[in-house]
């Protein structure tokens, strides 16, 4: 792994969201994404090398959904930046960690990413991310 790509905040109102971290972080955002296949609208800031990735839902049964249900708003995920996402898949499985999807998939930002299974991260949801 190459270092933090990316840290995903569920909100439940971009609209209410982007400008109070514009605000908070003195950065405007920098893109607006629908990842369909998700059922989420990613807005991205830009943080020296990290970014923050706000999610909104945008269907009941989203992942994001779900998560705000059951915890409200708030981080949802660490996303880490690797070079060969096929490779570090298979290094991760050998070590015993699973993953969510049997193959890397489409994410926002030009990405292919795949999540790592909370129970095997320490109850911490996180995604392994490459550009394309």
């Amino acid at each position: 792994m190459k270092g933090i790509e990316h840290i995903g905040i569920a909100v439940n109102s971009l609209d209410v969201s982007i400008p109070q971290y514009e605000q908070l972080l003195g950065v405007p955002c920098y893109k607006k994404e629908e990842v369909e296949s998700e059922g989420v609208i990613t807005a991205f800031f830009k943080l020296g090398n990290v970014k923050i990735e706000l999610l909104q839902a945008t269907r009941p049964d989203s992942p994001i959904s779900k998560f705000i249900e059951k915890r409200g708003e708030g981080i949802h995920h660490l996303a880490f930046d690797v070079q060969n996402i096929k490779e570090e898949s298979a290094r991760l499985q050998e070590n015993q960690v699973r993953l969510i999807n049997a193959e890397p998939k489409n994410g926002a930002d030009n990405k292919l990413i795949n999540f790592l299974h909370p129970k095997d991260t320490g109850s911490v949801l996180m995604e392994i991310c490459q550009e394309k």
